[in-house]
């Protein structure tokens, strides 16, 4: 049997690894293009369901650009910032800078029924992963309008039924103040009261991810305070 020099077993492994490695970035490089383009369609898809526009991949696109009718960035003051682009602001990227820092999303839209709405992204973590989504707040910049939430890995007919139609029909005419006072929505095990105007009903068995929406929902949305107070009706 022949035997190779250690000399040749190395020569012969180095070239494998670049090989390798100079097809994997070329791989990667290949259908970046691709990737960016499904995220940008989910992102326009998630958006349209949380005004209520029922949306496929085939027609989001063309759908955006009927409904959302324009967008901006808040600093967390609640003062515009220019030369971000909202559509291209990484959340989780965000919500590691110190809050002074962070740069928050805004999108307008005008559903089929005519009412003026805002849309604003929200991101958090849920049992097993990462949970997010969209809450479009009606005119008053107080009432929800309507949300759209998913997850990465949640427990299937337990936490993952946060992006079921059952959950997310609680939440459209729910506060996220009292007066001025921001208190969010809040997400009750054993069920909320139906006449609270901020609760809704946790998701049976999936206790962690309830809590993780509330407060994810708490958290996010409570950074455009001073925006949503300012332009309050």
């Amino acid at each position: 049997m022949k035997q190779f020099s250690n000399r040749y077993i190395f020569v012969f492994s180095t070239i494998m690894v670049v090989a390798v490695a100079t097809l994997l970035s070329l791989a990667a490089t290949l259908l970046k293009p691709a990737q960016e383009r499904n995220l940008e369609i989910e992102k326009k898809k998630s958006m349209l369901e949380s005004i209520n526009v029922p949306a496929t991949r085939e027609n989001s696109v063309e759908l955006y650009s009927k409904f959302i009718t324009g967008s901006f960035v808040l600093n967390s003051k609640g003062e515009k910032v220019e030369g971000v682009d909202p559509f291209r602001v990484v959340l989780r990227n965000e919500q590691k800078k110190p809050l002074e820092e962070q740069s928050l999303p805004v999108f307008m839209a005008a559903p089929p029924d005519g009412e003026k709405v805002i849309i604003l992204p929200v991101e958090g973590k849920g049992l097993w992963g990462p949970i997010y989504g969209y809450v479009s707040l009606r005119s008053d910049m107080n009432t929800v309008y309507g949300v759209t939430f998913d997850h990465k890995g949640e427990t299937p007919g337990l936490g993952a039924e946060i992006n079921t139609v059952q959950f997310e029909g609680m939440f459209p005419g729910k506060k996220l103040f009292e007066n001025d006072k921001f208190v969010s929505i809040m997400v009750h095990k054993g069920g909320a009261d139906p006449s609270d105007l901020h609760g809704v009903d946790a998701i049976s068995g999936g206790t962690i991810t309830s809590k993780g929406l509330e407060k994810m929902l708490s958290d996010c949305l409570a950074k455009y305070n001073d925006y949503l107070l300012k332009n309050r009706l």
